[in-house]
């Protein structure tokens, strides 16, 4: 059985329960999350999320603070 579908996303492993809005809000901020994002230093796309408000280059190694789901 899959955790995900095709609406909703990663957020399908919630099944039918919380409403459709929430559920699509949830798999937006997830893709949000894991995507790479742009480096303010270097410029290149190597961002990934270290913590909670901690975002950290993967190319240049700088690490920033920001925001909980995007720099």
């Amino acid at each position: 059985m899959s955790s995900h579908t095709k609406k909703v996303g990663s957020s399908g492993r919630f099944g039918v329960r919380y409403g459709t809005k929430i559920r699509k809000a949830v798999a937006s901020l997830e893709a949000l999350k894991a995507k790479k994002l742009e480096c303010p230093s270097c410029k290149k796309k190597g961002v990934k999320r270290a913590a909670m408000g901690v975002w950290q280059c993967r190319k240049c190694g700088a690490k920033f603070a920001g925001g909980a789901y995007s720099p």
